[in-house]
């Protein structure tokens, strides 16, 4: 029984994975390199949760990359419109970081392929 578990987990990942590839081959998807995807999903996380992330914040995620590649990233998905910057009331010296619509859109076609591959929500 743990081991046809095991298979099914696996089998439905690599749909999973297929499928992204699928997709990002087709143009549907952005295809992003992991360290900007990874960065993209932390942003993402944090604002789901109400947590605020600064550039600061962003670039001191040295599990990820360099401050120097983080910030290149930032950059690279600010030009996809995946995540914006904005300030926070009066002060002008901080800026935070969110994810845009259009990164909304591109978590719900994941979920939408996540479901097709046979992952049910929790």
């Amino acid at each position: 029984m743990i081991v046809l578990t095991y298979m099914r987990h696996q089998k439905i990942y690599l749909n999973f994975l297929n499928l992204i590839q699928t997709i990002e081959s087709n143009g549907k998807l952005p295809a992003l390199d992991p360290d900007a995807k990874r960065l993209l999903e932390i942003i993402a996380v944090r604002h789901f949760l109400g947590q605020q992330t600064t550039i600061s914040n962003a670039m001191g995620l040295n599990s990820i990359a360099s401050p120097a590649t983080l910030h290149r990233k930032i950059d690279i998905l600010r030009g996809l419109s995946l995540i914006e910057t904005y300030f926070q009331g009066e002060n002008k010296r901080t800026k935070y970081l969110r994810p845009t619509d259009q990164a909304d859109q591109y978590f719900n076609m994941l979920g939408q392929l996540m479901e097709s591959a046979g992952v049910s929500a929790v």
